[in-house]
């Protein structure tokens, strides 16, 4: 298994082929992992794109639409459909080896309109103006993180036990909020989890382009391995995870920038 964080695996950068190649071995190089991210960043894309429509279309007729019937009534319904986008994440991160491309391909586009019906409620509570204002805010300051992650030299690998642990910290005060209805508690979860996805974006970024060229050496020094490393499913896996940074990202800024409906 090949440790994506060794920087003897990494320390060539961008575009730079392992070993005593070529100069065409280092432009194949640069060709292959601008075409992995870009698969990446176009699942992601498409994701986000279908939650959105599958969003709008569910709270569509304000009050009498689907998802207000659902929200306001509460019921078994609104329980699965708000705990089943975790419960395909779980299955995707432990059981990816296990399953195909195909499946891990499935279980994406089946997360992502979970996500956009258990998002639905955000047309109950906000203006449309102020999603959509807050939404091109997130997709902007998600590019530029994204930008400084893969160019940037500095190594931030270090910063990722520290994010997780963060996240971890996010979800337990949130549950705690729960009970406590703090307003001083939520904006200081809220105004914490913009900064930790923000650093999750940039991370994450590094990281899979990091994989990409941890094991693009790896094949090309043993490509008996090949096999090991189907790139398929490391692009949609990669698109989950920016996935996940880019929407939990806009949903803290949104209780900033949100815009109650009257």
């Amino acid at each position: 298994m090949a440790d994506w964080n060794d920087n003897q695996q990494t320390r060539q950068g961008f575009g730079t082929s392992p070993g005593q190649t070529g100069d065409l071995a280092g432009t194949t190089f640069d060709a292959g992992l601008r075409k992995h991210m870009l698969s990446i960043y176009n699942y992601m894309a498409s994701g986000v794109l279908l939650t959105g429509i599958v969003a709008m279309l569910f709270a569509r007729g304000d009050d009498q639409s689907m998802a207000a019937q659902m929200f306001y009534n509460g019921g078994i319904l609104t329980w699965i459909i708000q705990l089943s986008p975790l419960a395909i994440v779980l299955a995707m991160s432990f059981g990816r080896d296990r399953f195909s491309t195909a499946t891990l391909q499935a279980m994406f586009w089946g997360f992502c309109v979970l996500m956009g019906l258990s998002l639905s409620y955000i047309f109950l509570i906000y203006t449309g103006a102020s999603i959509a204002t807050t939404f091109f805010a997130t997709a902007g300051a998600f590019a530029g993180l994204s930008l400084f992650g893969y160019t940037t030299q500095k190594d931030l690998s270090g910063f990722g036990s520290f994010l997780v642990m963060g996240v971890i910290g996010l979800i337990i005060a949130s549950v705690i909020n729960i009970f406590l209805q703090s307003e001083a508690l939520m904006w200081a979860v809220s105004f914490l989890g913009v900064l930790i996805f923000a650093g999750l974006t940039a991370w994450d970024t590094q990281r899979l382009k990091n994989e990409y060229l941890a094991i693009q050496q790896i094949k090309m020094t043993n490509p008996s391995v090949a096999a090991a490393y189907p790139m398929g499913k490391l692009v949609i896996m990669g698109a989950l995870s920016l996935y996940l940074d880019f929407i939990n990202m806009f949903l803290f800024l949104l209780r900033f920038m949100g815009a109650a409906r009257e």
